[in-house]
């Protein structure tokens, strides 16, 4: 406990500077943060960091993370989406040319799995460009939920979420998350304004509690699946990046499909 407290300071200390600050530099740690993300996933695959397939998929993470304000595709005449039909293409390509030692369910991963984490990054980026309050209002409400979770699903737990999954959650903890997620959003919202309609502010918080629980689980049934604790090791205490900010993958695309940013 003493090791995730100290590493949650540190964490804390460094990554909330960056945060406030933006701009160029979060950008850069949102690249750093997604490239360690994605290679955790290809190592509980149990595939090679150095080959091609991984260097595709690599750049592909890197192109789809470039920001909407970047108007780098202008002038090359080609979208994110015919980049990415393209290394498709050259991964499909690759499983013939090596044999089938690289296979389709080997592609299938690669893209799933860089789409994953793309996803969640890039839309981390937009998040921070559109305001602190947006950013901060998404890390209140997945703190709020884990904190809700824990706390009432010990104290009041029956009922088992997903024990196949992850044995330790319950649906009482889950509402409870839910709730807690709720009150610390209406008090965000009297303090740091971010919407005027109460109801819909309400609504969108369930929905991104709810969804950000479902991060949460994907990412324990993506560990529970390759048989691995946590998908890293570089944040003693807690693990990896995934563990980390999987709840905030599914989040902050949400946000903005909601048209809430």
């Amino acid at each position: 406990m003493k090791e995730r407290i100290i590493t949650a300071l540190i964490a804390i200390a460094v990554f909330v500077p960056v945060v406030w600050y933006g701009g160029l530099l979060f950008t850069i740690a949102i690249y750093a943060l997604a490239s360690i993300g994605l290679f955790e996933l290809i190592r509980m695959k149990g595939l090679s960091f150095v080959s091609l397939p991984t260097m595709l998929t690599g750049l592909l993470l890197w192109l789809i993370l470039i920001p909407s304000h970047v108007d780098l595709f202008g002038s090359l005449e080609i979208t994110k989406v015919e980049i990415t039909f393209i290394i498709v293409l050259l991964l499909l390509s690759y499983t013939v040319l090596s044999k089938n030692t690289f296979t389709f369910d080997d592609a299938s991963f690669l893209l799933t799995a860089t789409i994953y984490v793309a996803m969640g990054f890039y839309y981390m980026n937009e998040t921070r460009s559109s305001g602190l309050e947006y950013i901060f209002y998404a890390f209140f409400i997945i703190w709020a939920t884990d904190t809700g979770a824990y706390f009432i699903g010990k104290a009041i737990g029956k009922r088992k979420l997903w024990p196949e999954i992850s044995p330790n959650k319950t649906v009482e903890g889950s509402v409870g998350g839910i709730l807690c997620a709720v009150v610390i959003a209406l008090i965000y919202n009297a303090f740091v304004p971010i919407s005027d309609h109460i109801f819909f502010l309400i609504a969108v918080t369930v929905a991104v509690s709810a969804f950000g629980q479902i991060g949460d689980l994907v990412e324990s049934a993506f560990k529970r699946h390759y048989g691995v604790k946590d998908s890293g090791k570089i944040l003693p205490g807690h693990g990896g990046i995934l563990d980390r900010f999987d709840s905030l993958l599914f989040v902050l695309p949400l946000l903005h499909f909601l048209h809430f940013i």
